[in-house]
Order: structure tokens, then C-alpha cells, then sequence
């Protein structure tokens, strides 16, 4: 445990971060909810003042962190040998600036909330040589495909830019595409879903997100591949980047993803896992389109495959 107030000063390369993450950073072996929780009472300060979690530090910033309880730095939880492996394999693209996995479904992105390490422990742990090796993105544990690492924080933030870019320009536009399967059949018609949704926070801690009226405005882009009077097989192209927005949308339609755990369809979905022997989410970032990042660079095209299960379902859509 850390017996005093730290105040940490914001550097250079640290500049444009979310609050959360610079303290998940700063205070491993904390857990995520005790991190979101002394944000929320106020004990985090940044240059003096309250600050929300979302909030982008800069250059110079002055972050007070109160004492929490750490983790022993001296044992770092080790992710088994067989997942390394499963992560090493499931490298898609790399470049001198960052690395896409095809991140498996029902694996964390990281550790927190009970769960001990993620993809970006186990890479770390892969690539000791790689010292600043950061998530750009996230992706829900249940979802599978595309996820990018940055191995500097200088590639982190422009890479994070781009995903925040609003432009619409061919060679600037930065898209990621999902396939999904959803239950029943999707009206065809229904090509854009255009409704806000909020964040809500549970007593418990955890977060849930509705369609509201006061929320975050969001908008999906969506196309049926094939269907019959079970499932819909979509591309799905997120326009807005809201956390769960996809799940969300879909539900909202009351075509929810199968597997969905959260959103879903609980009783559809348990007769399904007696189906396939599994019960995992049908979503996956399937396609990654990142412009380039200096003038006259080509842009970077990546696709990653679903899992044997998921293709499974997919093929007896027809």
C-alpha cells in the first residue's frame, strides 16, 4: 500500500491519455472498480481540481493519486503458458508501431474486476523487449477480432486521434467492421441505427448502456449479409464509437446478438449453447481500416477470421 498522496506530474508522452488509464498504468495490481470508485469520490485530482475519468490529461498536468492498496510488484501474475501461446498465434499484423491481435472471444483485454491479467498482460509477458506496449482500443471480452497494441505511446496517441477523427475523407476515414449474428430476421430496410445512448452506472459498480434521450449521440451502419427465420448474419460498421453500442442497437431493435450475456436473449441463448456446446457472444471485429499515418502512405487493411464456432453458426445462416 502506498502510505502517502502522490502527485504525478503529466509527461510529454503521456499527453492526450484518459485519466483511467494513466492511473491503471500508474497503479498495477489495483482493480479497475477501486481505480473507477476513488475517481468517482473525488480523491483523484488533476491540477487541483475534480476530474472525471474520460477526461484527457496533458503535458504538465499535476495528477494527485490518495494511497491505495498495490498489488506486490515483486509477484507479477503470469498468464499460463497456454494462452501466451494461444496469443503469440493469434498475431494477425505488426509494424514498427503496433501490433493486431485476433483477439479471442471470452478473453479479457486486460486485467481487473476479478480477472487476473488480459491480452495486454499476456503480451507484455510475450514481448518483455517491447517496454511501452499500450492498448489503442478495447474490445468487450466477449467479442472476438481485431485489437490494436501500440508499442510506443507517441503511435498510441496518434492512433487514438485517427479513431477520434471526424472526417470523412476516403483516405483519412478510419473504419472498423463487424460481422454479428442476431436473432431473428433483421429488417432489411433498417440499413442505419441513429438512437443516443447513456451510460448508466449500477450499485454494484458494473456499467450498463440504454437508448435515452438525454444520451450520446450514436449512429451504426448496418447491412444483411444472409438470413432465415432464426438468425440474421449483418455487417455492422459502427460510425460512433460508444461503449456496447452495437449490443445496444441491436437490442433496441429487439434483434439482439446471440450470446449476448448482457443484452441478450437468455432463453434463445441457452438452447443454443445445447446446439453448439458453447454459449460464446456472436460478434467479431472482422475487418480494420487505418489511413496512413504520414502524407502519401498507404493505408493498412486488416482482416481477421472468426472461430471454428462462430463460422459454424454463420454457415447454417442461409
Amino acid at each position: 500500500m502506498s502510505d502517502s498522496v502522490q502527485i504525478v506530474e503529466i509527461d510529454a508522452d503521456s499527453e492526450g491519455q484518459r485519466v483511467d488509464n494513466v492511473l491503471i498504468r500508474l497503479l498495477k495490481g489495483v482493480p479497475k472498480s477501486k481505480i473507477y470508485r476513488i475517481v468517482r469520490k473525488g480523491e483523484v485530482r488533476l491540477n487541483g481540481g475534480r476530474v472525471k475519468a474520460d477526461t484527457r490529461v496533458k503535458g504538465g498536468d499535476l495528477l494527485r493519486i490518495p494511497p491505495v492498496r498495490m498489488a506486490d510488484p515483486s509477484e507479477p501474475v503470469r498468464m499460463p503458458d497456454r494462452l501466451i501461446n494461444i496469443l503469440d498465434n493469434s498475431i494477425i499484423y505488426e509494424d514498427n508501431r503496433m501490433l493486431i491481435v485476433n483477439k479471442p472471444a471470452g478473453l479479457a483485454v486486460h486485467g481487473g474486476s476479478g480477472i487476473s491479467s488480459g491480452v495486454i498482460e499476456g503480451l507484455r509477458q510475450l514481448r518483455p523487449q517491447d517496454k511501452s506496449l499500450e492498448l489503442v482500443h478495447r474490445l468487450d471480452r466477449g467479442t472476438s477480432g481485431c485489437l490494436m497494441i501500440a508499442k510506443k505511446r507517441s503511435h498510441l496517441r496518434r492512433l487514438q486521434a485517427l479513431l477520434r477523427s471526424k472526417s470523412e475523407g476516403e483516405k483519412t476515414r478510419f473504419e472498423k467492421h463487424y460481422v454479428a449474428i442476431v436473432h431473428g430476421e433483421w429488417p432489411k430496410r433498417r440499413q442505419h441505427v441513429d438512437v443516443p445512448i447513456r451510460k448508466d452506472t449500477l450499485k454494484g459498480g458494473g456499467g450498463v448502456c440504454v437508448v435515452a434521450v438525454d444520451g450520446k449521440p450514436s449512429l451504426t451502419e448496418v447491412d444483411v449479409i444472409r438470413q432465415n427465420k432464426t438468425y440474421s448474419l449483418l455487417a455492422v460498421r459502427p460510425i460512433t464509437g460508444r461503449t456496447h453500442q452495437i449490443r445496444v442497437h441491436c437490442r433496441h431493435l429487439k434483434h439482439p446478438v446471440v450470446g449476448d450475456d448482457k443484452y441478450g436473449n437468455e432463453l434463445l441463448d441457452r438452447q443454443l449453447k445445447g446446439l453448439l456446446g458453447h454459449d460464446r457472444l456472436m460478434l467479431h471485429a472482422a475487418e480494420l481500416r487505418i489511413p496512413g499515418f504520414e502524407k502519401g502512405e498507404k493505408a493498412i487493411h486488416v482482416r481477421a477470421e472468426p472461430d471454428a464456432g462462430m463460422l459454424k453458426l454463420m454457415d447454417s445462416v442461409k
